[in-house]
């Protein structure tokens, strides 16, 4: 009883808190906030509830993918980290892009066949940077076989990239949409009839309760980090969908994937109301590093999703996405919007142009 009283009051006391710092916002701002915290953490129970019954499904055999080439962003900790762990069992040539390529000589000593992994500097936030982490791959590597687009920010307070792009937007979805744009000559390449290259952009269940703000996409008007996060994450799956089908049309052998690797206890939570109020929670009922990586891998590898692509996946299967992300012509009007923000002409988009 006491413990049900305390976590009362400590709910109580953040809402005071919330209302205060937000009493200037109109109220159907408000309001929008607190049905997106709420179906937030409805996604999240879904996902938890996904995870425990699909456990057994979470299994994954890598294959000898020798001389074959994976670039993946982030990586220097958490579900990354344990991906990257995967490739190179796979015997990969690894190539990492973080803003800090330093650490990745921490993480030699700690993997197998750790003379296959290189890492270029890479910060999401800055449009120029993608293109110079690209320019570097693709000097070295003009043939790739998979894409990870792994990294990602959850939450914190409004800001804009030096592109003038919300940040959340920026690091989880638009870098990604740029530098998939960038790297997709190389795994044109590196598709082959009888196994097609591949994009895994690394979504979230969180995207369940998104929508796209079309019109004011990187929420001037009045921000709300958790509709951001959902938006992004959200833009992931759609990009996911639209690319993958715009290069069956035109006949390419690469296939676009999104996945969800579950609610994993990584840092993403550092600046989460969950993290605060439940620290306790997340190491009883979330997926280590290691189980979260297991949907990225195979989704990089399975035979199985070859003639699948455009799909998401959650716990090695096909998982229940929202119905705003099926949506054709919602996911065109994304892709164009993404490319003028992006300043690329969308009839070039993964052309090399």
């Amino acid at each position: 009883m006491s413990l049900a009283i305390a976590s009362i009051a400590v709910l109580g006391t953040a809402a005071l808190i919330y209302w205060y710092r937000n009493r200037d916002k109109p109220i159907k701002y408000l309001l929008r906030e607190l049905r997106y915290t709420l179906d937030m953490q409805g996604a999240g129970v879904g996902g938890l509830i996904d995870d425990w019954v699909n456990i057994r499904r979470n299994k994954i055999v890598l294959p000898d993918a020798k001389k074959k080439i994976a670039v993946i962003t982030g990586g220097a900790r958490g579900i990354g980290t344990e991906v990257i762990r995967g490739l190179l069992k796979a015997n990969m040539v690894v190539i990492m892009g973080i803003r800090k390529p330093e650490q990745a000589t921490k993480l030699k000593d700690t993997m197998e066949n750790s003379e296959n992994l290189h890492a270029f500097e890479l910060d999401l936030q800055s449009l120029k940077s993608v293109k110079q982490f690209a320019d570097n791959v693709l000097i070295r590597y003009p043939e790739i076989h998979i894409l990870v687009n792994n990294a990602g920010i959850m939450f914190g307070d409004f800001q804009l990239t030096e592109d003038g792009i919300e940040t959340q937007l920026a690091v989880n979805h638009l870098g990604h949409f740029y530098l998939t744009h960038l790297l997709l000559p190389a795994l044109k390449k590196g598709g082959a009839i009888e196994e097609s290259a591949r994009v895994v952009n690394v979504t979230s269940c969180a995207h369940y309760p998104g929508t796209i703000y079309y019109e004011d996409i990187n929420m001037k008007t009045y921000y709300d980090t958790t509709a951001a996060y959902a938006q992004s994450k959200l833009a992931q799956l759609m990009t996911a969908r639209y690319v993958n089908k715009l290069l069956s049309d035109e006949g390419y052998r690469v296939k676009c994937y999104a996945v969800h690797p579950g609610i994993v206890n990584t840092d993403l939570f550092e600046k989460s109301m969950f993290k605060k109020l439940f620290p306790w929670a997340m190491k009883m009922f979330f997926k280590t590093p290691e189980k979260g990586a297991i949907s990225i891998l195979h989704t990089c590898f399975d035979k199985d999703l070859e003639n699948k692509g455009g799909m998401y996946i959650s716990n090695c299967i096909e998982g229940i996405s929202n119905r705003f992300s099926k949506n054709v012509e919602y996911q065109k009007r994304l892709f164009e919007l993404s490319c003028d923000m992006v300043k690329i002409d969308s009839q070039n988009y993964g052309k090399g142009m």
